[in-house]
């Protein structure tokens, strides 16, 4: 019975040690971390590729779109009334663009430049491309109008345009485009200023390649800024500033910032209980980088928006084998495009130029 119960413990050690030998030897061998240079070079890489793709894409002509009219709200006397509000449902319908004439005696004037030509629940234009390209014509008439191909096609499925004369204005867009059959995007837009809230505006833009970019800006008392581009999956490009104005200045004090390329985040906050920022920290892939060390080399005081996006900061980063490298040097390629393309977003030129043109001319010459 002994014997028995030695080769059993001696068999069950065997297959102990069997198991935890194999198990150790199939194990792959620990994989280092990727270093920050490494990973900050791949993060650039992806961030330029998707930029050179949005900026040579149909849906970049929308983003940088018109910038020669202003937005209609712009052009209200004060024998306009109070309060103008418009929403998708005073102007769904199916429009084109044509110019009707109604004659009085001897002269001929044109009552509207859209016809309404069919129903829906949405509001769904149909204009030439040209008109777009060139806003300052769109509600003037040539008569080599007549030769131009409706080939441009914008479908509103969200519009909320309340404009108080002396009391700002909300503002709410969604909108999709195609240009001569080809898909160039979805843009979408909210916006508001009044004496209580400030000013807030947010605005998005899906690209058919799957690109997103993104703008938050509010320049309250407490000022924020949020600029993103994405995949759709993974965060390409991110940055984010906040600020709080000073009570004995006209100044601005930076709270938080924050710059993520790819799988490398660079972070400066205030600390707990403290009145000053923290030395900026970097983190790949959410370990800290102990070694690596950054620091804002440009700076413009006092503004809402300390941004290498604005273009009014860059960062200089020493690598743990020593070398430096500026943001603005890594990302070269992509920078200036980054900045132009978030300034229009911002400026939200195809919506104050086209969309509201439109609406507002369709809202007071429907039939």
């Amino acid at each position: 019975m002994k014997t028995k119960i030695i080769y059993l413990t001696m068999f069950l050690a065997g297959l102990l040690f069997w198991s935890c030998n194999k198990s150790a030897t199939s194990t792959s061998p620990s994989v280092p971390a990727v270093s920050l240079k490494s990973a900050l070079t791949q993060g650039v890489q992806n961030l330029t590729t998707a930029v050179n793709s949005i900026s040579t894409s149909t849906g970049y002509q929308v983003v940088t779109g018109p910038a020669d009219l202003v937005t209609k709200s712009v052009e209200l006397t004060p024998l306009d009334t109070v309060s103008h509000s418009i929403l998708l449902a005073n102007i769904a319908g199916v429009y084109d663009y044509k110019a009707t004439f109604v004659k009085i005696g001897r002269f001929s004037f044109i009552s509207r430049f859209f016809n309404k030509t069919g129903d829906s629940t949405l509001m769904v234009v149909r204009l030439p491309q040209s008109k777009v390209a060139n806003s300052r014509t769109l509600l003037k008439y040539s008569p080599s109008d007549t030769l131009l191909a409706n080939d441009y096609v914008i479908t509103l499925s969200d519009y909320d345009f309340t404009y108080r004369l002396r009391g700002g204005y909300d503002y709410r867009m969604a909108s999709s485009t195609a240009i001569q059959g080809v898909a160039a995007g979805t843009y979408k837009i909210q916006s508001s200023h009044n004496h209580t809230t400030n000013s807030h505006f947010s605005a998005e833009y899906d690209f058919p390649n799957g690109y997103i970019t993104k703008i938050t800006y509010a320049p309250g008392d407490t000022a924020v800024s949020d600029y993103s581009i994405s995949d759709g999956k993974n965060v390409l490009y991110e940055e984010k500033y906040t600020s709080i104005r000073s009570d004995s200045l006209q100044q601005r004090r930076e709270t938080n910032y924050s710059l993520t390329i790819g799988n490398v985040e660079i972070v400066r906050q205030l600390g707990q209980g403290k009145s000053s920022l923290d030395s900026a920290k970097v983190y790949v892939g959410g370990v800290l980088e102990s070694k690596a060390k950054v620091a804002v080399v440009t700076n413009t005081a006092g503004t809402v928006d300390n941004t290498v996006t604005s273009k009014k900061r860059d960062l200089l980063i020493t690598f743990d084998d020593g070398t430096t490298a500026t943001i603005s040097s890594l990302a070269s390629a992509a920078i200036p495009t980054i900045s132009a393309m978030f300034t229009s977003l911002h400026q939200a030129n195809f919506a104050t130029a086209i969309v509201d043109w439109i609406a507002w001319e369709v809202y007071y010459t429907k039939p």
